[in-house]
Formats: C-alpha cells, sequence, structure tokens
C-alpha cells in the first residue's frame, strides 16, 4: 500500500457534516465526504455515479494549523417585487455559514498505487473546479504532495511527515503537538462522525456514520530538532470529540 499526501489550504474552509437549513456549521477538520467529492470531481465524476471504490480508501487527517472560526450572514432575493407591493417575489430566509479562517491540514490517502497516481493525476488536470468544502471556498496549490512509498499506512504518514504549517504560524507557535483525525481500527475507542458518502445524487444524498479516531502527536519537527531521552517513540493519547464550532 502507498500513501497519498494532500495539503488542503486556503483562506476560507468550510467542512459540515451535519448541517442543515439555516445554520450551516464547519467541523474543526475536513470531513471524508468533503475530500471524496473533491476527488470525484478532479475525476469529472457525476452526482448520480458511483463512488464505493473511493470509499474503500483509507483516510486521515493532521490538523497542521488550527485558524479561526467565523460565522457569514447570507440572504437572497430576487429582483422582481410583488405588484403593489414593497416585498420582493422571492425571500429566502437568512442563513448562518460558518468557515473556517488561515486553517491548514495535511490529508492522508492510502490504497495501491496504481489506484493513488489515478488521482493525483485528476488532482493537477480536475475535470471540475476543486474547493474546500463549498464552492466559495477555493484551495491554495499545490493540493497534491505526491505518492508515498515510504509510508506503510495513513498513521505512519501523519506522525513522520514534516510540519506544513505557514511561516508566521511556525514564529507563533513553536513545535505544538499536533491533533491527529482518522478512520478507526477494530476494536479502538472511537466516535461516530456522518460524514462516509453512500451517494451525492441530486435526488438524495445520503450519508452513513463513520468510526473515528483522535489523538495528539509530539510535533516531527520537534522530534526532528530534539533528542528523546528514553528513545522510545511517543505514545498516542485520545482527545475524544471536540466541539466542532468552539463554543465550549
Amino acid at each position: 500500500m502507498s500513501v497519498l499526501l494532500l495539503q488542503l489550504a486556503g483562506p476560507l474552509q468550510s467542512w459540515g457534516d451535519s448541517s442543515r437549513f439555516v445554520r450551516r456549521e464547519t467541523r474543526n477538520e475536513p470531513t471524508k465526504s468533503g475530500v471524496i467529492g473533491m476527488l470525484a470531481s478532479a475525476q469529472g465524476r457525476s452526482r448520480e455515479d458511483p463512488i464505493e471504490d473511493l470509499l474503500r480508501i483509507s483516510f486521515g487527517v493532521r490538523i497542521e494549523q488550527r485558524g479561526r472560526v467565523i460565522r457569514d450572514l447570507q440572504t437572497e432575493k430576487s429582483l422582481i417585487r410583488k405588484r403593489n407591493s414593497n416585498k420582493f417575489d422571492k425571500e429566502m430566509p437568512l442563513t448562518y455559514r460558518y468557515y473556517l479562517s488561515d486553517a491548514r491540514f495535511l490529508v492522508a490517502l492510502s490504497a495501491d498505487r496504481s489506484v493513488l497516481e489515478t488521482l493525483e493525476h485528476a488532482i493537477h488536470s480536475p475535470k471540475w473546479p476543486l474547493y474546500l468544502g463549498r464552492r466559495s471556498c477555493p484551495p491554495d496549490y499545490p493540493l497534491s504532495l505526491g505518492v508515498r512509498d515510504e509510508y506503510a499506512d495513513v498513521r505512519q504518514a501523519l506522525g513522520s511527515e514534516p510540519w506544513h504549517a505557514s511561516d508566521w504560524y511556525r514564529r507563533r507557535y513553536k513545535y505544538p503537538d499536533l491533533e491527529v483525525v482518522c478512520d478507526a481500527l477494530e476494536g479502538e475507542n472511537a466516535v461516530a462522525q456522518s460524514d462516509l458518502p453512500l451517494s451525492f445524487s441530486t435526488g438524495g444524498r445520503r450519508y452513513a456514520d463513520r468510526a473515528v479516531c483522535r489523538y495528539r502527536i509530539p510535533n516531527p519537527d520537534k522530534l526532528r530538532n530534539e533528542s528523546n531521552d528514553n528513545g522510545q517513540p511517543p505514545s498516542f493519547e485520545s482527545t475524544g470529540e471536540d466541539d466542532p464550532m468552539n463554543f465550549m
């Protein structure tokens, strides 16, 4: 198995997994459904095309740079007014939309090399525009950091890959521990997250729960620059479920 690394960064990102109606929230990290949707868009798949092959790819995210949550208020109305009235012909309710500002993430995808090479080629030459959760959130480039054979799986890649934070963030925060969110292994302490897409069909999108494991790791750059006193590898400590809107 090989690992494809993606760097997701941009002015704004939004990764919802359960938001509906007038309140559109975001998680603190990319969802599996959002990344699979981006890959399907790069390959030129329609919303009616099957995605079962993409669901078999192992998935994990490392939060390189947390960013901050911001709120935008949006509404929509027609340009035509009702007859003999000051009201517009069509008015939509005010919606609350949340975004991550100045956030950066490292995404690891594990599968056969041939599968990952096909996806990487699509990312470099996408059939449809790519975005970070919502169409109003274009990504910074490069998106792909390449297919790697030196990593055995997603967790090894996320535990070993150098830190990809911005220069200003590095100056402000000296080697912080990094949070990893990945597919849980059987029997592992995990939480359920509704971001496993079964269909993107316009007739009705369908999602299933995914078992997710969260833990923190020492910053790989710190480990490279500071000697380990006891020579033992770092232990992973579960952080449990985070509040996605930072309200706690």
